[in-house]
């Protein structure tokens, strides 16, 4: 959501911005813009759109610098338009950009106009350049920043420069993730280090409260007043890593990558079926005896993870397990046991909403919190007590696929974890074991099935509604089906649980109507077929992806896609799989942005 590039060097950084622009558009934006400082003067460049737009009017303009910054949008406070895209300057002499939201720029935004500072823009951002702005009257300019950020409530990640000070970048950093990377005599800021990585692999994340003064030979940092140090990290991401590899679509590829980063996750965690007590952090098994409950907070395709894991809580490790939404978990005045483990799910681990719930989980009294994340210098690995990171590899899709199936994998081996101090025996862990062992090769052979999920996306082409239903553990599958459908097809879906069609759903039920159900060879297998029935009786479209072993068993007018054979506890996994697919293939046809839906951003760093 929204992304920062900026830099400082002995080159000219136009180029450099740009691309680094391009490496994030994968977050999520409807507009763009880039200031350059070049012989004492803002050049300032937006446009509404893409990045390429940009880029071409930067041509245009033969925009040149050694100092500057840039910024993609995705609105929040006024409409996508070259007006509200970042950057936003002050008087001519103050630029800056913005990631975050000001929860009081309306007051800032009167007491600025009743001072004579005259809007351009609807923007809560631009309330930040004028306040800098009116404190430089009496200020020196790091001074005068210091002042502005204590008086905004709220989250931002801020690059800012002057005019009178070409051979400074200032950036700062609340609630909103902010990175340095370091160069040979130069510096460049970023939301993400995959934007820098054509430039550089050595990074300095910014801490809450930071303010970094950089300079070509000189980077200090502050925090309350006082000089700071900050680690210097290699970054293991590489570049090639951020490209299609062949793909049409990122989304494709990392679909496709899931096998892959499913052994990578599991690694070796397991010595003859047995995991390793390390695997979720020297302290873990210690904090695993203090436990008596597990409280999951995660937002959308985390979330569903989650709902799937609460299953595996209770009837695998026998121990109670709650969910929260965790954009509604602060607002609910929710009862937190001492003794309960907060597991937070995030793919960047810079989701805001997961963040704030982590903290207030922390001021209700919760002692022990587990991360699952696949970024290992996020926020959210840094706010928790354990972690454990996923080995995904970056991915650029705004619609989660591996992210994912690794989180479920993570979780099952932290039920497998917390079970053994409960009532999960060494038959059942060996079981899993050996289940999650399979996993690679049962995702490849659902991977074979693309061809016959092709031609079967052809049917969604015209549609404007569908239905996902699954039961146990499928449900959350068909909720994250029915996500997915929606968004990159922007078709309508929703996901119920099968016995619950009877309460409403059924209404919806006609011949234009698809019903895509999920349906392992398990308990509730005899009660989803009844449920079934219900759709075919009143003629529905109904779309079965059904373990093979029970085609011989379907009704002659239902589609039946045959799934592999395979245990119960992987079965979320591996039914997750098509359902991608289906969901990508309906999208191309639909001729939408697959990789960059619109309206969506990848991380959502505001509330």
């Amino acid at each position: 959501m929204c992304g920062i590039v900026a830099g400082i060097a002995q080159r000219n950084v136009v180029p450099i911005l740009i691309a680094g622009l391009k490496k994030l558009e994968y977050r999520g934006y409807d507009s763009a813009g880039m200031t350059i400082i070049d012989a004492n003067e803002l050049n300032r460049c937006r446009a509404k759109g893409k990045v390429a737009e940009l880029a071409a009017l930067i041509k245009q303009q033969h925009l040149h610098g050694c100092l500057g910054i840039a910024h993609t949008r995705w609105a929040t406070h006024g409409k996508p338009t070259t007006n509200n895209a970042h950057p936003h300057i002050s008087s001519d002499e103050i630029s800056v950009v913005h990631n975050g939201i000001i929860e009081n720029y309306s007051s800032l935004k009167t007491e600025l106009i009743q001072q004579g500072y005259k809007f351009s823009s609807d923007t809560d951002t631009e309330v930040i350049a004028h306040l800098i702005h009116a404190y430089l009257q009496t200020k020196t300019l790091l001074i005068a920043i210091e002042k502005t950020l204590q008086r905004l409530e709220g989250s931002y990640a801020l690059a800012i420069m002057h005019k009178d000070a070409p051979d400074t970048l200032i950036a700062c950093r609340k609630d909103s993730p902010l990175v340095i990377g370091i160069g040979i005599e130069e510096y460049f800021v970023a939301s993400d280090v995959a934007a820098l990585l054509p430039v550089t692999q050595n990074f300095m994340f910014l801490e809450d409260g930071d303010i970094a003064l950089i300079q070509l030979n000189k980077l200090q940092i502050y925090n309350c007043g006082s000089l700071v140090r900050r680690e210097t990290q290699i970054s293991q991401l590489t570049l090639e890593a951020t490209h299609k590899a062949g793909y049409r679509h990122y989304m494709l590829k990392e679909i496709y990558q899931q096998p892959q980063v499913i052994q990578a996750t599991l690694a070796d965690h397991f010595k003859q079926h047995k995991l390793q007590s390390q695997v979720f952090g020297s302290q873990a098994n210690q904090i695993f005896q203090q436990i008596n409950s597990v409280h999951i907070i995660a937002c959308g395709t985390s979330y569903h993870a989650g709902l799937i894991a609460r299953y595996w809580f209770e009837k695998l490790a026998k121990i109670p397990c709650n969910i929260d939404v965790a954009s509604e978990f602060r607002y609910r005045s929710p009862v937190i046991h001492p003794d309960t483990l907060i597991v937070t799910l995030s793919q960047s681990g810079e989701t805001a909403d997961t963040l704030a719930a982590l903290q207030e989980a922390k001021k209700l009294g919760a002692k022990h919190s587990l991360a699952i994340c696949n970024v290992a210098e996020s926020s959210l690995v840094r706010a928790s007590e354990l972690v454990f990171l996923t080995q995904a590899g970056v991915e650029i899709g705004v619609a989660s696929t591996k992210a994912f199936t690794t989180q479920l994998v993570a979780l099952l081996m932290l039920v497998v974890a917390i079970g053994k101090h409960f009532k999960l025996s060494p038959e059942l862990e060996t079981h899993i074991a050996q289940a999650l062992a399979t996993l690679p090769e049962k995702i490849t052979q659902v991977l074979a099935l693309d061809n016959q999920i092709q031609d079967l996306a052809e049917q969604f082409n015209h549609k404007q509604h569908a239905l996902f239903l699954g039961r146990g553990t499928q449900y959350p599958v068909a909720m994250e089906g029915a996500l997915k459908l929606k968004e990159i097809s922007y078709i309508h879906a929703e996901a119920y649980p099968a016995g619950e069609l009877k309460h409403g759903p059924l209404a919806l039920i006609d011949a234009d109507m698809p019903v895509i159900t999920v349906a392992p060879n398990n308990n509730l297998l005899k009660k989803l077929q009844s449920n079934m029935q219900e759709v075919s009786a009143r003629g529905g479209q109904l779309i079965v992806f059904m373990d093979e072993s029970l085609i011989n068993a379907a009704n002659d007018d239902t589609q039946i896609y045959p799934m592999p054979t395979l245990a119960n506890e992987i079965a979320p996994i591996v039914y997750t799989i098509p359902l991608q697919l289906l969901a990508y293939h309906v999208a191309v046809l639909k001729g939408t942005d697959v990789d960059q839906p619109r309206n969506l951003a990848k991380s959502v760093t505001v509330e």
